[in-house]
């Protein structure tokens, strides 16, 4: 049985291969393309859309359990380049 995650942009559930796993390094959000990185990690589709909406919702601090603001332009730019 494969592993489902939920998408903190959508809100819907997805298998874990279909998901992209987004970790907190300092302030700054880091893709994990690996999934392997150590700490709390965030799943989203890898869509500018939900992305985009994880960070209108502020989802991405919750599903870490960051306080404070976190520097989402390094994400941003990864999806912008690549759709």
């Amino acid at each position: 049985m494969e592993p489902v995650r939920t998408c903190v942009g959508c809100r819907a559930r997805a298998p874990r291969a279909t998901l992209t796993r987004v970790v907190a390094f300092d302030t700054q959000l880091v893709l994990d393309e690996s999934a392997s990185m150590p700490g709390r990690g965030a799943w989203v589709h890898a869509t500018r859309e939900c992305v985009d909406a994880a960070i209108r919702r502020r989802a991405f601090g919750r599903a870490l359990r960051v306080s404070g603001s976190l520097d989402t332009q390094t994400l941003q730019n990864h999806f912008q380049r690549n759709g």
